[in-house]
């Protein structure tokens, strides 16, 4: 007969064993959901970069088993970028025919531009009160780099330094963060913007406004600044005209639309 001491220890032991064998239980392995996770946003960061720069073209076909082969992965994390990509404007899905490069929604420009000019007057201004001569140098020397990628005709290396300019501002101001909240609202004024760097004189037009815009801050002239800032966004605006024209398979219009 076996005794009260004898079965505790047995219930000691199988308890200790369904513990250890609880413990040893291998953790669910999360890495591969991890894994395409990344490999999503390495495809959506490459696809919106090719998007915006209009190295693809709007209306060109978006081939999601070529994407899928160029990366090497299932065609899985190519239809989540691009259903980001969709969120964002930049592509279009259409169940039976494809997925496309989206035309620029010409009627959401205005309201783009509306939104980027009210953060960077700010930003601006701020920039007008607080730089310091190093951050002014760092600007007057990024004006130079436009200068000589306007003068080498790179068009791609002119829109870097442009964009750089404008963050050098807010850093300037303090504010970093004010560019990255400019960045998302723009997307669909950047592609509009590289229709119009090939225009003759466009360059020099733009690197003339961003030199009003430096003096200004240089000056610690907050409202000069403003006044700078809203005349060069100013003049990219009226310029969408002339690029439609010119390139009227690029742009869906509100008549399109309806």
């Amino acid at each position: 007969m076996v005794s009260k001491a004898a079965r505790a220890t047995d219930t000691e032991q199988g308890v200790t064993t369904r513990t250890k064998r609880r413990v040893a239980a291998p953790a669910p392995v999360t890495r591969p959901a991890a894994r395409a996770a990344t490999v999503s946003a390495t495809i959506h960061r490459d696809l919106r970069a090719a998007i915006v720069s209009l190295r693809r073209k709007p209306g060109e076909p978006i081939a999601e088993k070529l994407i899928a082969q160029d990366y090497g992965v299932s065609r899985t994390p190519v239809r989540e970028a691009i259903l980001k990509l969709a969120d964002e404007g930049l592509v279009e899905i259409f169940p039976q025919s494809g997925t496309f490069v989206a035309r620029i929604p010409l009627g959401a420009l205005p309201e783009a531009f509306a939104i980027r000019k009210a953060l960077e007057e700010a930003t601006v201004r701020y920039a007008a009160a607080r730089a310091t001569r190093s951050q002014i140098a760092l600007l007057r020397a990024n004006l130079e780099l436009q200068r000589e990628r306007a003068a080498a005709g790179d068009f791609e290396g002119f829109h870097l330094a442009d964009e750089a300019f404008h963050a050098l501002v807010a850093e300037a101001a303090g504010y970093p963060g004010f560019w990255a909240l400019t960045q998302q609202v723009k997307v669909q004024i950047d592609r509009f913007r590289r229709l119009t760097l090939p225009v003759m004189g466009r360059m020099p037009v733009v690197i003339a406004e961003h030199e009003a815009i430096l003096d200004a801050i240089a000056a610690h002239d907050p409202a000069a600044a403003a006044r700078a800032l809203d005349s060069h966004l100013d003049d990219l605006q009226v310029t969408i005209a002339d690029a439609q024209k010119a390139n009227p398979l690029y742009f869906t219009t509100p008549e399109d639309q309806g």
